[in-house]
């Protein structure tokens, strides 16, 4: 399974379109903050969710997605307050039985395992925090047990330094 994960895009539109073209996935997670409606031609494919920058009512906070044995708990991140830390997140996420907590809204690149918990933010392809580069990720699932997430550019390129890899 692969999945193409980004959030924090502000208004981008070409920029969500070349992505979606660029790569072959079997879904799609927007995690809030697109500015854009939901009916949004950019959009369509999208497993998305309403961050703090949207306005579309039709959003929703959270979702929870299982795939594959995989459950996936999507949401922008601000109703949690992961600019502070993730226990709120964490908490919510295994209340949904989730394995793996796709969110935005810091704006921060990364990927960790906590627990049984992987937690993914993409960063942000408008406004990135802590790194030059705008990015977004791409999950791996590969023998319904190990999950690659690796980083990426706007431009395509991996982002070196911020791709790993874990097993659940």
């Amino acid at each position: 399974m692969r999945l193409l994960i980004t959030s924090d895009s502000h208004g981008l539109t070409k920029e969500l379109s070349d992505m979606k073209q660029r790569h072959h996935v079997d879904w799609m997670i927007h995690c809030g903050d697109s500015e854009l409606s939901m009916d949004a031609k950019e959009m369509d494919g999208f497993v998305k969710v309403r961050g703090n920058c949207d306005y579309d009512n039709r959003l929703k906070h959270d979702i929870t997605v299982t795939k594959n044995d995989f459950t996936f708990f999507i949401t922008h991140g601000h109703l949690y307050h992961v600019k502070r830390d993730l226990m709120t997140l964490s908490y919510r996420a295994e209340e949904e039985n989730a394995q793996i907590i796709c969110f935005g809204h810091t704006h921060i690149a990364g990927a960790e395992k906590i627990n049984n918990q992987i937690f993914i933010n993409p960063g942000s392809i408008r406004l990135p925090r802590r790194r030059i580069e705008p990015t977004y990720a791409l999950l791996r699932i590969v023998n319904n047990k190990r999950v690659k997430v690796t980083f990426y550019s706007l431009n395509g390129e991996e982002v070196s330094g911020l791709s790993d890899e874990f097993i659940l």
